[in-house]
């Protein structure tokens, strides 16, 4: 699976976009998707294939990096210049690695499909999850 390849001290939230503050429950760097998890309610790094649901579904993009127990800013919705290089137009999607975003070409089978946003130019992310609770 061919991620995105963030430049994490270029991931800034754009106007309007929607966000939330808590504390890391593991090292996380900006630009990677996140979960809550519900036992901790500390942020994690969502993943598309991890055993339990609850880590499939990504609930944003971390603005920062923070290591365990650190705070995080989190984007829930809304643009983001992402850090990397994008096609605009295309979906991209939680990937199987954790934290890491995909363009939907790359979902591969077993995993399950999380919408992170489209991309609305080469450079920003319109973040709008969506998670399916299905697999391919």
């Amino acid at each position: 699976m061919t991620d995105l390849t963030i430049t994490a001290a270029n991931v800034v939230a754009g106007a309007g976009s929607s966000k939330s503050t808590g504390t890391a429950g593991e090292t996380i760097t900006a630009g990677q998707a996140v979960y809550l998890a519900s036992a901790t309610k500390k942020y994690m790094k969502a993943d598309a294939n991890a055993a339990t649901a609850e880590a499939r579904e990504a609930v944003g993009i971390a603005l920062n990096g923070a290591s365990l127990n650190q705070p995080l800013t989190v984007l829930r919705s809304g643009p983001v210049t992402i850090g990397a290089t994008m096609t605009a137009g295309t979906a991209y999607y939680l990937s199987d690695t954790a934290g890491g975003i995909c363009p939907v070409a790359d979902i591969g089978s077993g995993e399950y499909v999380c919408l992170i946003g489209l991309a609305t130019s080469t450079t920003v992310l319109s973040v709008n999850i969506q998670y399916t609770g299905v697999a391919l």
